[in-house]
């Protein structure tokens, strides 16, 4: 049980039972309806806890309020967000284990599947000694990422319902959909949301607040081969599958995810899928300075131009589709959240971990919609798999930095 917020432990695990894996094959916003299902949820919780203004937007967002209990018209509106899908590892009967008291050393038997945390492969565990961890059985995801968040900023604002002592500010509270599908925030309304800035809850171990992501495009290659019989197969057949090795033969070996870290981008091959007549390559293209961001989607360009001039036709066609920007080239020039978060952080004798995000959140998306919304921790260790877990410290740590941002914001 979690000692400062008894019910927030019990919030987490009531919300990770549900399935709400997002579908990027889908059409619908939101992709899918078990989200729908748990967003109609969260909006009737949201109102029995009393906060205000409970609606859902037509992108599927949930927004509410708690209004201002102080008379001060200068103390900023504060928006926090979350969002409730999970990515695309299993998702459905998540069954979570409780490990109380972990003793910083050991490996944690996921259940009966084989599968175990082990400090040796994992050594984040050893920064969890005393603490209790919930983690998976090593057949599901564990849905921290973001559910973590979703239960934190509850808490926190039910706490503040209950507690109409502590003094605040005007306050907004935004959970939505299919952000691990890179969608969920194209849409978001934030005239109605009504904050200054905002803070999406959806970051990693205690302390992190990250105001820099990568900026992002998705890359497809299609490849229209030739295809005869190999017994007759010289300078007639053109092999789909072979252009798309030699496509993905000239990006450079070192920049690839696995042998990059910091500030280096990278391109990533999703999948590939085809035959000799027809093929496909899927990549992720990311990188923090806009300029070789730029340039990296344009080398897959120069890659295809060379390799159809090779043919003397059309066979090789890349599509190219920006998903999101480096949110710090945004909030630079309005610091003041990263400011407050990281004043918060410090009084709670949390130690900010401030570092560029190698991904992305739908922070960066909205930070470009004119809400500055930077990000801040919520706990989750080893996401989107069956080694993913969270301490319940650290998500206490992340609803009283959530509280003491809130108390904060009114000092001038």
């Amino acid at each position: 049980m979690n000692e400062n917020y008894p019910e927030l432990t019990q919030r987490f695990l009531n919300y990770v039972a549900v399935d709400t894996q997002s579908d990027e094959a889908s059409l619908t916003i939101p992709s899918s309806t078990k989200e729908v299902a748990f967003l109609a949820n969260l909006a009737k919780e949201l109102k029995k806890i009393g906060l205000e203004n409970v609606r859902t937007m037509s992108d599927g967002y949930v927004f509410s309020e708690l209004s201002s209990n102080v008379e001060d018209e200068t103390i900023p509106v504060i928006g926090f967000i979350s969002h409730v899908d999970t990515a695309d590892f299993n998702g459905k009967n998540v069954k979570p284990q409780i490990i109380n008291n972990y003793d910083g050393k050991s490996s944690i038997a996921l259940g009966d599947s084989g599968y175990d945390l082990n400090p040796t492969d994992f050594p984040s565990l050893l920064k969890y000694a005393g603490h209790t961890l919930i983690t998976t059985d090593g057949t599901t995801l564990l849905g921290a990422d973001d559910k973590a968040g979703v239960a934190e900023i509850i808490t926190a604002a039910a706490y503040l319902v209950a507690h109409p002592e502590i003094k605040h500010g005007a306050l907004r509270f935004a959970f939505g959909p299919d952000e691990e599908i890179g969608i969920g925030a194209d849409n978001f309304d934030t005239a109605a949301f009504g904050a200054d800035f905002a803070y999406t809850v959806d970051g990693g171990p205690a302390g992190e607040l990250e105001w820099e992501t990568f900026s992002a495009a998705s890359a497809t290659v299609d490849i229209q081969g030739r295809n005869v019989h190999p017994g007759t197969a010289k300078d007639t057949m053109v092999n789909a599958i072979q252009v798309a090795m030699d496509f993905h033969a000239q990006l450079p070996d070192e920049q690839r995810p696995e042998h990059t870290s910091g500030r280096e981008g990278f391109w990533h091959v999703m999948a590939i899928t085809g035959n000799p007549e027809k093929a496909q390559l899927r990549y992720i293209v990311r990188d923090h300075d806009r300029v070789k961001f730029e340039s990296r989607k344009q080398t897959l360009l120069d890659i295809a131009e060379k390799l159809n001039t090779h043919f003397g036709q059309q066979r090789v066609n890349v599509t190219l589709k920006d998903q999101y920007y480096n949110m710090g080239e945004v909030l630079k020039d309005d610091m003041r959240p990263v400011n407050l978060a990281e004043k918060a952080m410090t009084s709670l004798d949390i130690t900010p971990i401030i570092e560029p995000v190698r991904g992305g959140t739908d922070g960066s998306k909205i930070t470009f919609l004119g809400l500055p919304t930077p990000n801040l921790f919520a706990g989750g260790e080893n996401m989107h798999g069956r080694f993913e877990y969270v301490s319940t410290t650290v998500m206490s740590q992340a609803t009283d930095t959530i509280l003491k941002i809130i108390a904060l914001a009114q000092e001038k």
